[in-house]
């Protein structure tokens, strides 16, 4: 893989955007399979706290709208100038993730600080501080492709900024999200050409940090050991993994029915938002679970081919970036539905585009947006970006 020089790209509307049709067909069926299904898990809480049984459903429909409209949005907007403003987004991520634990700025619930309220709506930081990382790792891949592939000091310097949030995560205390963030940073690393050896000695040092915090708190030490075997303890520390699992054997192969689910009627706590796969499954069975594993794999899947496509067309500032989504998408899917099946322990993270989380869902509209703009740029023949890589080409 070679890589070219970063490009500054003027400010370029789409007369006609080139849309990938599978991506957009994927991204709005899981929307829709998720308003299905949070209307159905949502009901008798919203109903019992605030008296409107679609409370949490119009509150979701309003964070789709609000979703799409940012998409679009992007997709006006240039990938160059977002590799611009690449190091600055990273510093605002930055401050907002410390703004966050500032007493009296950040809200908290459930003893953690991960929101702020803007206008009204609450919107959990870390979703647009993973977003602006990404683009500041994808540009520094592109700024740094030698440092990175040749010397410890190039991969080390991004994962110090990634550090750093991740550690601020931590303080909220947010591990899942801190979890997702480095993942995703490595594998971009990784696909950026870092070495091996680099790897191995920042996980074995990472490893021995994430060690030391686990046991230096037995509460995280509690969560991170209790699905081993929840009905150790089904009472407390394993509840919510146990109703889960009887919610998702309760599907057996075809499901209850839509609407059916006994175990969203207060047994299964979060049903709505960090289990609401339990409920799906419950109510869908086990063929509708594979199917709607299968759309996720599908849209990953797809993301991929857009970076490959964009590695191609030498566009390699997009083609991380759209690493980057992929990465996220995919492994914040598999925590999710680790946990509700029992396999992971609990992290508190939504199952993108599915569960109840007004700021996700709109970051994540927001990335696919972002993408869409990126398979307009590869695939756009009289774009800029093409012409411009037309022209080095007949320089050779």
């Amino acid at each position: 893989m070679s890589f070219a020089p970063t490009l500054h790209l003027p400010f370029e509307l789409p007369g006609r955007p080139r849309l990938d049709p599978v991506l957009l067909t994927l991204a709005l069926c899981l929307v829709f399979v998720g308003m299905v299904v949070l209307a159905s898990a949502s009901m008798s809480v919203a109903e019992a706290d605030f008296g409107n049984a679609f409370h949490y459903v119009r509150r979701q429909m309003i964070a789709v709208v609000l979703g799409f409209v940012a998409a679009l949005g992007m997709l006006l907007i240039p990938i160059s100038l977002w590799q611009r403003l690449s190091g600055l987004l990273a510093l605002a991520a930055l401050m907002a993730l410390a703004l966050l634990l500032v007493p009296g700025v950040g809200l908290t619930e459930k003893g953690a600080t991960r929101w702020v309220s803007l206008a009204g709506v609450t919107v959990q930081v870390s979703d647009p501080a993973r977003l602006a990382l990404i683009l500041y790792i994808a540009g520094y891949l592109v700024r740094r492709a030698e440092d990175v592939n040749e010397r410890f000091a190039g991969f080390l310097k991004p994962m110090v900024v990634v550090s750093i949030a991740a550690a601020l995560l931590l303080a909220e205390p947010d591990f899942g999200a801190a979890t997702v963030l480095v993942a995703t940073t490595l594998a971009m690393l990784y696909v950026g050409g870092a070495r091996l050896r680099d790897f191995l000695l920042f996980g074995l040092l990472a490893l021995g940090a994430l060690a030391a915090l686990a046991v230096a708190s037995p509460y995280r030490l509690a969560r991170l050991t209790g699905f081993l075997d929840p009905w150790g303890d089904p009472y407390v520390g394993g509840f919510q993994l146990t109703q889960s699992l009887i919610a998702i054997g309760r599907g057996e192969w075809f499901g209850v029915g839509l609407g059916a689910s006994v175990q969203k009627l207060f047994y299964l706590p979060e049903a709505h938002t960090d289990f609401v796969f339990a409920v799906f499954a419950e109510e869908f069975g086990l063929l509708g679970s594979i199917a709607l594993i299968g759309l996720f794999l599908a849209l990953v899947l797809r993301v991929f081919s857009l970076a490959r496509r964009a590695a191609k067309a030498q566009m390699w500032f997009a083609a991380y970036v759209a690493v980057g989504l992929g990465v996220w998408f995919g492994l914040q899917s598999f925590i999710n539905l680790g946990v509700n099946m029992g396999l992971l322990p609990t992290k508190g993270l939504t199952l993108p585009l599915i569960s109840y989380g007004r700021s996700s869902l709109i970051m994540t509209l927001v990335s696919i947006g972002l993408l869409l703009r990126i398979h307009h740029e590869v695939s756009e023949p009289g774009s800029l970006t093409q012409r411009r890589r037309r022209r080095r080409e007949a320089k050779r």
